[in-house]
C-alpha cells in the first residue's frame, strides 16, 4: 500500500521522478534541456522548495515562476496542450508514488497552478 506525502523527503522524490521523465519526455522536454537548458543541480533545490512551500506552508520558496515561464514562451512558444501534458506526468509521477488526502491536494494544487500558469504566460 502507498502512503501519503509525509515531508520534505518525501517532496523531493516526486520531484526527483517526475523530472526524470521530463529530461526524456518527447513533447516537452526540449524545453527544459534546449530550450531554458536548466541546471538541474540548481533547479531540483527550488522545485523541492517549490512545493515543500506549496504542501506544507513552509515560506522557504523564493522565486518568481511566472516570469520564467514567461521568458521560456518568448524563447519557444508554449501551448495548452504542453501545460496538458506536464499535468499529466505530474499526476501520474503522483500516482505512482504516492496515495492519500495530500497526494490528491498536491495534484490538484498542480493542476490549478498549471491552468494560471497557462492563462498567464499565453496572454
Amino acid at each position: 500500500m502507498k502512503s501519503d506525502i509525509k515531508n520534505r523527503a518525501d517532496i523531493e522524490k516526486l520531484v526527483n521522478v517526475f523530472y526524470d521523465k521530463i529530461k526524456t519526455d518527447t513533447e516537452i522536454g526540449y524545453f527544459f534541456s534546449d530550450v531554458a537548458k536548466v541546471d538541474w543541480e540548481k533547479h531540483l533545490p527550488i522545485m523541492y522548495n517549490f512545493w515543500e512551500n506549496i504542501l506544507f506552508s513552509t515560506g522557504n520558496f523564493e522565486g518568481n515562476p511566472m516570469l520564467k515561464h514567461k521568458e521560456l514562451h518568448q524563447k519557444s512558444k508554449l501551448n495548452p496542450a504542453h501545460f496538458l501534458h506536464w499535468n499529466v506526468l505530474f499526476s501520474d509521477t503522483v500516482d505512482e508514488l504516492f496515495a492519500g488526502d495530500r497526494a490528491t491536494e498536491i495534484k490538484l494544487r498542480a493542476k490549478n497552478i498549471a491552468a494560471v500558469m497557462m492563462t498567464k504566460t499565453l496572454e
